[in-house]
């Protein structure tokens, strides 16, 4: 993949955050405004609190892969990949 050879892109971090890069499809993405054509963006992500910010954005992106791609869940599970507090955000929603 282009993505990883190094100056491609310009901040490397962003390449560790692509969708199937930890095995799971990304989190929902969201923009300013913070209402658009009548769909708000999550509470939490507007909250400022980065740790909430990031418990959710895990959470939703192992719903998604869960929901969406139960292949690539299960070889999360079949590799240990899924931590206690993965299983329990799961299990909350």
């Amino acid at each position: 993949m282009l993505r990883h050879v190094p100056g491609i892109v310009g901040c490397s971090e962003s390449v560790a955050q692509d969708s199937f890069e930890e095995g799971m499809l990304d989190c929902p993405q969201y923009t300013r405004p913070d209402s658009f054509l009548g769909r708000d963006a999550p509470d939490v992500l507007l909250s400022g609190d980065h740790a909430a910010i990031e418990r959710w954005r895990r959470t939703q992106a192992l719903k998604r892969t869960r929901d969406r791609r139960p292949d690539l869940f299960r070889a999360l599970v079949a590799n240990g990949a899924l931590s206690d507090d993965d299983l329990r955000c799961l299990d909350e929603n």
